[in-house]
Order: structure tokens, then sequence, then C-alpha cells
């Protein structure tokens, strides 16, 4: 890519408008009047299956337009950017189209379904010569910034722990509804892909590549009901509320893992601990120290630091809202916390500086790749039931 001197707006086409569509409209609307990029984005597009409710979400959003065809979107000339929010079934299409028209790929987690369809879409980035990230937007919280700084100071000495821990609860109730999250054909996996994958990225983020893994899957809902509303499109038959589907992913995943530098970690998640609304937590312990964060208290990091006093050793937080911490000084006076939403606002202004700057933002399809190679592994494991070395 080659750096680009123009000021004018980003046009982007956004492809699918349920929760993480909210999620990116909202950092597309904030960017500019906190950031000041030096190229803002401008709500082209949104796209969605369903005419009606696109047309609500463009109007809810603030798109300038609604489409329900993606692939005509992918092709508009007027278009810049493509942002893939649906499901995962469907991230291997629509990237390498837009790919090949040469737009630049902004992709939900996890980049693919399959490791081979994930390599397919880096390939075409790559020959089309355009941005890519992934949105592991966690990475840009402040205090897992601070985090990544600590470690690459030395603060830590040579890491020897990675744990890594992802706890919902909103599948706990075996009468919840079947959704497309629990269809392998859609989501590719369950909680492993759902959720780990962000532990899996932080991991690689913070401490490196993890190069073998010990692993274990577990349904605990083998079948659930349909909502009541059933709405299959084109049917005209009454809906079967109590039509049972099954469940062909995992609600829950673990891992043992070891990591190329020498560190040891484990990884866990699961949408079946009931008070672990978004637990999304590490704890990385060196030679010389410990680090500890909760989604949760996304504001706070927790250290620990040998160096100190005796007398004073102890795990102290620090509230991560100075005004010199990663993103902060963009937002608001210190102890004025920042929220989940925030993370995407950041994600967004490093995508965008990225294309003006003609340079490939973090996380890129590279590591949603190596992502995918750690997923796939896991699944090996668990079926193998030994170690596996990621390859």
């Amino acid at each position: 890519m080659t750096p680009n001197s123009s000021t004018s707006p980003i046009n982007v086409a956004l492809i699918g408008y349920a929760f993480m569509g909210r999620a990116h409209s909202n950092a597309y609307r904030q960017v500019g009047p906190f950031f000041a990029p030096r190229r803002v984005p401008r709500m082209k597009v949104i796209c969605g299956r369903s005419g009606a409710d696109v047309e609500r979400a463009r109007k809810s959003l603030g798109w300038e337009e609604s489409a329900t065809d993606w692939r005509d979107v992918v092709r508009r000339k007027d278009i810049d950017l493509v942002d893939v929010c649906t499901p995962g079934d469907s991230h291997a299409d629509i990237a390498i189209a837009a790919a090949r028209a040469g737009k630049h790929v902004f992709c939900e987690k996890p980049l693919a379904n399959s490791l081979k369809d994930a390599g397919r879409m880096l390939a075409a980035v790559e020959k089309a010569g355009v941005a890519h990230m992934i949105c592991h937007n966690y990475r840009r919280a402040p205090a897992v910034m601070l985090a990544k700084q600590l470690i690459s100071d030395g603060a830590l000495g040579d890491i020897r722990h990675y744990r890594g821990t992802y706890l919902q609860d909103w599948m706990s109730d075996p009468a919840a509804p079947f959704n497309w999250r629990l269809d392998r054909a859609k989501a590719g996996s369950g909680a492993l892909g759902d959720i780990a994958s962000h532990s899996i990225d932080l991991a690689r983020f913070l401490v490196g590549e993890i190069t073998e893994v010990s692993a274990d899957l577990k349904t605990f809902v083998p079948a659930r009901s349909m909502p009541p509303t059933d709405a299959r499109r084109g049917s005209r038959r009454a809906p079967r509320s109590r039509e049972m589907r099954t469940v062909t992913v995992d609600d829950a995943a673990m891992a043992l893992v070891h990591f190329a530098n020498g560190a040891i970690g484990s990884i866990e998640a699961t949408r079946m601990a009931p008070g672990r609304k978004n637990y999304n937590r590490f704890e990385i312990n060196g030679r010389l120290g410990s680090i500890a964060f909760d989604l949760e208290r996304l504001n706070e990091l927790e250290v620990y630091f040998e160096s100190d006093p005796p007398h004073l050793r102890g795990f102290r937080t620090i509230m991560v809202t100075e005004g010199s911490h990663p993103f902060v000084g963009h937002w608001w006076p210190p102890g004025h916390i920042i929220g989940y939403e925030h993370t995407f606002v950041h994600t967004v202004y490093d995508l965008l500086e990225a294309i003006t700057n003609g340079t490939i933002p973090t996380p890129s399809f590279i590591d949603g790749v190596a992502n995918q190679r750690v997923l796939t592994t896991m699944e090996r494991s668990a079926k193998s039931r030994r170690w596996e070395v990621v390859k």
C-alpha cells in the first residue's frame, strides 16, 4: 500500500446491522469528533437481508443509504472500506469479493469458519494490496495497551504464565431458545470461536505465539427449542414453538497451551457460567511481577512488582484514565471512565489512520489466520485427546 495524501472522507459500507453492526456504527459516529482522523469515515451504506429491518437500522444508526445485496454494495465505485459484521459463514465470500473490488476490509472475529477460508481471505487482501483488519477490539482497551507497554518494557521480566478466562451466562438456561450461534454451519463453533478467540488473540498480543495445545470442548445442552416466533422466510406454515434443533457447537472450551517463548498458559471460555455476564479476564505472571485485567472493570489494571519494598508488596490497582495513558487523552479528565464501546472507536481510528498512511493495521488478517490456527488445533486436540502442535 502507498500513503494517501487525500483528506477526502473514507466511504464505508457496513454489511450487517445487529449487535456488532450497532457497535461499529457508533464507532464511526464518534471517531471524528473525538479523534479527528485525517480522513473521516462517511457512513455511506448499511446492508442486510431484510429491506424493512435494514432501513430501520439505517435511520437509527445514522447511515445515508440502505441496501439488501452485499454483492452490489462491494462493487460500488463510491465505497472505499467494507466492514463485515455478518455471521461467520459469509465472512470469506464478502471479504474476498470486497478485496477483488479494491476495497479495504474490516472484519469481525473470528476471521472465518475454517482455517482454509481464513487463508483464502488473507491471500485475497494481500493480492489486492488493500488494508485489512480483524476486529479484536479488546486489544485497544487502554488498560490492555498499558499491560502491553509494561511487558514490552521488561517490567515483568521473562513471562512464565498466561491465564485467559472468558465467561458468560446467556446460554446457561436449558430453556433458552436456539439461535444461529448454536449452528455450526453458521457460526463455525460455539464458545470457542465466539469468545475464546478473544482470549487467544490477547494471549498472542501480550505473550507471543502459541505452539501447542491440549484442549477439551463440551456441549451441555444438546438440543434447544426454536423461538415461538420461528420466522423461516417464505414459509406460510404457522410457527411451531416446540420444534427442537440440535446444537452443533460447543458450550464451553478449555485448553492448556505452550508458547514459543517458553511460557505456559490456560484458556477457558464458556457461555454457561451463571452470574458471569462478560467476564473477560487475564492474568500474566513474569519473573519480576504480575498483571491482571478484567473487562468488567475495564478502566483498571492490577499490577504487582517484586521490586517494591517488602512491606509494600501486593497487588495494586491502577486507574487507567490519565491523559498519558493510551487513547484516554482524547476523551475525558482523569477518573472519568470510558466503556466497552470506546474500544471500537479506538480500533476504527487506528484503521482509518493506517489506510491514510498506506500501512496495514493490527490485528490484521495475518493475526486472524494465526488465531484460526489455534482454534482449529484446539478442535483437533479435543477430538484426539492429545497435545497437538499448532500448524
